[in-house]
């Protein structure tokens, strides 16, 4: 996996770029070696957008990309950040396997596992792709932790 991180300082670029190689390994074992990962620090990108994070395809080839832009307000506490992380890592893996999939003709439709989904019509917390992102942040997060270097530090609350 090739891993960019660009904005705020060194130590959070290194916990972000550590967290996400963590959760790629857990997540996308077999295909983490193909997935090319550019992660921008954004300061205030949810008062500016309101979203703590997002996750972009790059790819021309939309059935199963392996270049991914993600967006972190690096604002949040540490721990936010971290999980925000976690969670677009989720989608990360969702559009790498071809669970999660974007109609370029119709933007307010999405395809889950083979099955249309009207976002629209959707609430967000409903959306089936977000409900296993942020089912699958926290339990990420905690585990990355308490295997990092940093897990001696006092700054996590979990």
């Amino acid at each position: 996996m090739f891993i960019s991180v660009t904005g705020s300082g060194h130590k959070k670029q290194a916990m972000v770029a550590n967290i996400a190689e963590f959760c790629a390994l857990h997540l996308m074992k077999k295909i983490q070696h193909e997935i090319i990962l550019n992660v921008e620090l954004i300061v205030r990108l949810k008062e500016k957008e309101s979203v703590a994070g997002d996750c972009i395809w790059e790819d021309d080839v939309c059935n199963r990309p392996r270049e991914f832009t993600i967006r972190i307000d690096s604002s949040q506490s540490l721990q936010d950040m971290l999980e925000t992380v976690a969670h677009e890592m989720v989608h990360v893996k969702q559009y790498a396997k071809g669970e999660l999939k974007d109609y370029s003709r119709q933007t307010d439709v999405c395809k889950w596992k083979g099955k249309k989904v009207d976002c629209v019509k959707t609430h967000y917390y409903d959306c089936p792709w977000e409900i296993e992102a942020h089912g699958r942040e926290r339990g990420l997060f905690i585990r990355w932790f308490e295997q990092s270097q940093w897990k001696k530090c006092k700054w996590a609350n979990y």
